[in-house]
């Protein structure tokens, strides 16, 4: 079993940052090919970014590339850095955890319960 903790949403002004973080619980996070997804209301939960077990390979939403970072560190946490932040961002944020290679769907393992970015105009 794997929890995931969410932190670092917010409220944000467009052209602003945020950095989402991800705390796991599990002693073997280098098993993981960790990603992030997002929902709106009122619409489906959409891959935003994913990073590979080792951290080689990453991977965004062509919605997010060249504005979004995704890491991990060996102290089993996952970020999302958030950057030139669009109204069209707003949505709540999940980490997800899943055994193997990256999925660019929801076919993950582990949820965290969502941290909640919202941008202004």
């Amino acid at each position: 079993q794997v929890q995931l903790v969410e932190s670092g949403g917010g409220l944000a002004q467009a052209g602003g940052s945020l950095r989402l973080s991800c705390a796991a619980s599990t002693r073997t996070f280098s098993n993981y090919a960790m990603g992030w997804f997002r929902q709106a209301p009122g619409k489906e939960r959409e891959f935003v970014a994913a990073i590979s077990w080792n951290g080689g390979s990453t991977y965004y939403a062509d919605s997010v590339k060249g504005r979004f970072t995704i890491s991990r560190d060996n102290a089993k946490n996952t970020y999302l850095q958030m950057n030139l932040l669009k109204p069209e961002d707003t949505a709540a944020y999940y980490c997800a955890a899943r055994r193997g290679g990256i999925e660019f769907t929801t076919a993950y393992d582990y949820w965290g319960q969502g941290t909640q970015v919202t941008v202004s105009s």
